[in-house]
């Protein structure tokens, strides 16, 4: 067949002239598509005597491996070449230190929380939940709160707002987390060991004071629970939270409407240069409430009082986190200052300890 091998040697000098994929897939098209040369070429062999289509379709298939084996070659070298050059212009030097990566940080409240808990745990006391907007019954009335209590008032709590001609009693954001004692007494019964920790509600604002800010609350109900099992809980605590092997701790007689007998503590400690230590000096500070559960606080929660007693305490999560940490201001817990909370946070590997808290 005529002018096979020169199709041969222009085709396969314009495959080695291309210097791009774009450029070979119009040789290819040109010489093997549907309408190439190569492939009309190949419809002439019906038209032929079988002697010739035995010699030219031999020739003419060779012609086409031969163009399509030189075209994928041509492609592999320009995608070796443009690897080459690649690594050439694109390089890492693995030498050098990694760009810094902005981690973020524990709140000292969730981190104090998380202590505290790993410490009850230890004690044998399970977390206990509830919700924050409670009702009337549990907020008040079950814990022996009574109707002309000044927590009952608006300007100490935050109630829900009523529909007009609404009579029925109203909610409120809990002031305390102790209706969650209410509730687990209800639905597991006793004896039982829980904390309950949790925000809270009240409206106060200054220093010391939030809106909205975190209480951890205990109960222990049992047939022989006594006011010393409560001093011993609470020195257990206080010595592992603190991180110090002398505590003293002060019952002073108070009165709460869910206790009786009720007691504020104070623990021992001195001031020295601004900074707290405690467990050493002649300084006391109060730092939790606590007591007896009261008989009428057991008996609204379905629970004998003549079978069954039992003490109760609560304390502020973020007064805890003060006095531990050294955070002079109670209303910086809330600002979402990045400074202050890179100053004050934790890492997130700063996992407390079983045993009690975390030495930083």
């Amino acid at each position: 067949m005529d002018g096979i091998q020169e199709l041969k040697a222009r085709y396969l000098a314009e495959i080695a002239a291309a210097g791009d994929e774009t450029t070979i897939e119009a040789v290819r098209v040109a010489a093997v598509g549907k309408k190439g040369e190569v492939s009309l070429k190949m419809r002439e062999l019906g038209k032929m005597t079988p002697e010739e289509r035995k010699t030219a379709g031999p020739m003419l298939n060779a012609l086409k491996d031969e163009i399509n084996s030189a075209i994928a070659a041509r492609k592999a070298a320009l995608a070796d070449a443009a690897l080459e050059e690649r690594l050439r212009s694109e390089w890492l030097d693995v030498t050098q230190p990694a760009r810094p990566v902005v981690q973020g940080s524990v709140h000292p409240i969730s981190q104090v929380t998380e202590e505290i808990i790993a410490i009850f745990a230890d004690l044998g006391y399970a977390v206990a939940e509830g919700p924050q907007i409670e009702n009337d019954f549990y907020n008040f009335d079950a814990l022996n709160i009574p109707p002309e209590h000044p927590a009952r008032q608006e300007f100490d709590t935050f109630y829900m707002h009523r529909a007009e001609g609404d009579n029925r009693p109203p909610n409120v954001l809990r002031t305390h987390t102790s209706p969650v004692q209410i509730r687990h007494m209800e639905k597991h019964g006793v004896p039982c060991r829980i904390i309950a920790p949790g925000r809270v509600y009240r409206s106060d604002y200054d220093q010391t004071h939030t809106p909205m800010f975190h209480q951890v609350e205990g109960l222990a109900i049992d047939k022989d629970i006594s006011m010393a099992n409560l001093k011993w809980t609470l020195e257990e605590f206080c010595r592992a939270f603190f991180e110090v092997d002398n505590v003293e701790l002060k019952f002073r007689a108070s009165h709460f409407p869910f206790t009786e007998p009720s007691a504020e503590v104070d623990i021992r400690c001195s001031w020295d240069n601004g900074q707290l230590k405690i467990g050493e000096g002649d300084d006391w500070m109060e730092i939790l409430g606590s007591g007896m559960v009261h008989p009428k606080v057991l008996e609204a929660a379905g629970v004998d009082p003549k079978e069954y007693q039992g003490f109760a305490f609560g304390m502020g999560i973020d007064r805890l986190a003060m006095l531990k940490y050294g955070i002079p201001d109670l209303r910086a817990f809330f600002d979402s200052d990045l400074r202050w909370l890179r100053h004050y946070g934790f890492a997130a590997l700063d996992v407390p300890t079983i045993h009690g808290g975390i030495s930083r």
